[in-house]
């Protein structure tokens, strides 16, 4: 009869399953943000009197502001699935 005890212990697929998805997640969220700055930073230069400039100075802000909210918090996250605060 199974006594289901070993759900609580991580095993190596699962530590490999978690450090996969840590790193997905990782280049998931540059991805955005690297996009989202170029389109802000392309549509302030282009299509508005903002110019060069303007879009740049905006850009750089915009990408520090979702450095720190996107990319910093998820690289701080343990691997580890069971500690707390997670």
């Amino acid at each position: 009869m199974e006594t289901r005890e070993h759900f609580g212990d991580q095993t190596m697929d699962v530590v490999t399953h978690e450090r996969t998805y840590h790193y997905f997640s990782i280049l998931t969220r540059w991805a955005m943000l690297v996009i989202g700055d170029l389109t802000l930073w392309l549509t302030l230069w282009f299509a508005t009197p903002a110019g060069f400039l303007g879009g740049t100075l905006v850009a750089l802000v915009a990408f520090v502001v979702g450095y720190v909210v996107l990319v910093r918090h998820e690289e701080k996250q343990p691997l580890d699935v069971w500690v707390e605060g997670r």
